[in-house]
C-alpha cells in the first residue's frame, strides 16, 4: 500500500509512493502500464503496476512523511554540464583506466560515511549460515543509501561477493544490515589504495572485479563502494539486522543481532519461513546462538571507571558496557576495537584465530604476489585467507583502534 497521503514527482508525473529506507528510495505505483514500470505481484494491491527510484531520481516529494531519526546521509555530487554527462559519468566509474582521474575521485569522496550510517552486504545461501552462526561483517559494503532502490533478486545479485551459486533460490537474495560504528572502519578502494586487488588475475579472484575507481561494476548505475579497513572483521553493533528480498521488492526483517544475548534472534513470521529452506543447515523455527564468541578476531573493548570491559555500540550514540542486566549496562568513557596483526612472508595479515601451532591469517593488502607466496585462496570479493605455521610468523600485536567519544 502506498504510503497516506505521499507523493512523489518523477519525470514530470506525479505518482503515489512509500517511503524505503528513511527516504533514500521510493516505491511508486501506478494503475497505468507507464514506461519502467512492472507488474505489481502483491495480491489485492489497489495499483497493479509499480517501481522503484532513487530519492535523488525525484524532483519533489509531497505528503505526510516519517522523520529521519539520525538525519539524511551526504548524497554522491555528481558536476553534471553540457560538456560532462550522467552517461559520461558512469563510463568514467567503470574504467580502471580513470582510477587516477581527478574528476571520478572528487565525485566518489563526496560519498562518505559518519557514526550511524546504516551499511549493507548482500549475501548467499551459504554466507548467511555463515553469519548466523558467528562470522562477522568484513570485505566489501555499502552504504543503505546508496542502494536502496535496489529491492529485487535481480538487481541486487550486482552486489554479491561471492560467485554465483546455481544452488541459490533466484526468487530471494538475503544481506545484512548494520550501522557504522566509526568512519574509521572503512576505507574506499580508489586508486592506489587496494591497487593489488585491482589487478587480481580472474582465476584468483571471486566476485565482481575491482575498478579501482571506487565504483561497483554496473551496466546501469554509479554505486559508490566500501571496504573495511583492512579487510577486517567489525564488531556487530546492537540491533545488526539479516534481512531477505523477494521478487516484488518486499523486504523481510529475518533477524535482529542481540549483543547481550550474543546471538539472533528471530523475527520472521510463519508467512516467511520458506525463504530459509534453501539456506544449508539452518532450522527456520528456532533461533541462532553462535558457540565460539570468546575466539572472534576483533572485540570492542571499554573503560568505566578505570577499569575495562567487553563493550557493545549502539550507534550512533550510545556505548556501554556489555551486560545482562539493564542496571549494569554503564556508559562507557573510552571505546576501541581490539585486533590482532602479525607478518608472514613479508605480509601484512589479520590474526583471525589460532589451532594447534597453526593461525588463521587474512591479507590485509592482497596483491598476485603475496596471494601466490602464502597459497592464500578467495573466499569472497577481496578476501584472501590461508593457514600459517604459528612459529613462522613474526611481528605478532595486538591493536586497539581508539574511537573517539563525543
Amino acid at each position: 500500500m502506498a504510503g497516506a497521503g505521499l507523493h512523489v514527482t518523477f519525470e514530470g508525473v506525479v505518482y503515489p509512493a512509500e517511503e524505503l529506507a528513511h527516504g533514500a528510495a521510493f516505491e511508486l505505483f501506478s494503475f497505468d502500464p507507464t514506461d519502467g514500470f512492472e507488474r505489481n505481484p502483491r495480491p489485492g494491491s489497489a495499483h497493479p503496476w509499480h517501481r522503484f527510484v532513487h530519492v535523488t531520481e525525484v524532483t519533489a516529494v509531497q505528503g505526510m512523511r516519517p522523520a529521519t531519526p539520525d538525519g539524511p546521509e551526504t548524497p554522491l555530487m555528481v558536476p553534471l554540464n553540457r560538456a560532462l554527462g550522467w552517461r559520461d559519468i558512469h563510463t568514467l566509474s567503470q574504467s580502471p583506466v580513470y582510477a587516477h582521474d581527478p574528476t571520478i575521485s572528487g565525485i566518489r569522496r563526496t560519498a562518505t560515511i559518519r557514526r550511524g550510517t546504516r551499511m549493507f552486504k548482500v549475501l548467499s545461501a551459504r554466507q548467511l549460515n555463515g553469519y548466523l552462526r558467528g562470522w562477522l561483517p568484513h570485505g566489501f559494503c555499502y552504504r543503505e543509501h546508496d542502494i536502496a532502490h535496489l529491492r529485487t533478486p535481480a538487481d541486487l545479485a550486482l552486489l554479491r561477493t561471492d560467485s554465483e551459486s546455481t544452488r541459490d533460490d533466484p526468487d530471494v537474495v538475503f544481506a545484512i544490515r548494520w550501522r557504522a560504528v566509526d568512519p574509521y572502519d572503512f576505507e574506499v578502494p580508489l586508486g592506489d589504495n587496494h591497487r593489488g586487488l585491482v589487478g587480481m588475475p580472474s582465476h584468483d579472484r571471486m566476485g565482481a572485479p575491482v575498478l579501482g575507481t571506487g565504483f561497483t561494476p554496473s551496466g546501469r548505475f554509479v554505486i559508490p563502494e566500501f571496504v573495511t579497513t583492512d579487510l577486517a572483521d567489525l564488531p556487530l553493533p546492537a540491533n545488526a539486522t539479516l534481512l531477505a528480498y523477494t521478487p516484488d521488492g518486499t523486504e523481510v526483517v529475518l533477524y535482529t543481532y542481540q549483543p547481550e544475548q550474543r546471538g539472533w534472534l528471530r523475527m520472521v513470521g510463519p508467512q516467511w519461513r520458506h525463504l530459509l529452506n534453501g539456506v544449508p543447515d539452518i532450522v527456520p523455527e528456532q533461533e541462532y546462538v553462535p558457540s565460539d564468541e570468546k575466539t572472534k578476531s576483533t572485540r570492542l573493548v571499554g573503560r568505566y571507571r578505570g577499569q575495562e570491559y567487553e563493550a557493545v555500540a549502539d550507534p550512533p550514540g550510545e556505548f556501554r558496557v556489555l551486560a545482562m542486566t539493564r542496571a549494569a549496562r554503564y556508559p562507557v568513557e573510552a571505546l576501541a576495537r581490539r585486533a590482532s596483526y602479525a607478518r608472514w612472508r613479508g605480509a601484512d595479515c589479520l590474526v583471525l584465530r589460532q589451532e594447534s601451532g597453526w593461525t588463521r591469517l587474512r591479507l590485509c593488502r592482497p596483491n598476485p604476489d603475496n596471494v601466490a607466496a602464502l597459497g592464500a585462496q578467495c573466499y569472497e570479493r577481496g578476501i584472501y585467507e590461508a593457514w600459517a605455521p604459528a612459529a613462522e610468523i613474526t611481528d605478532h600485536r595486538t591493536v586497539n583502534i581508539e574511537y573517539a567519544l563525543g
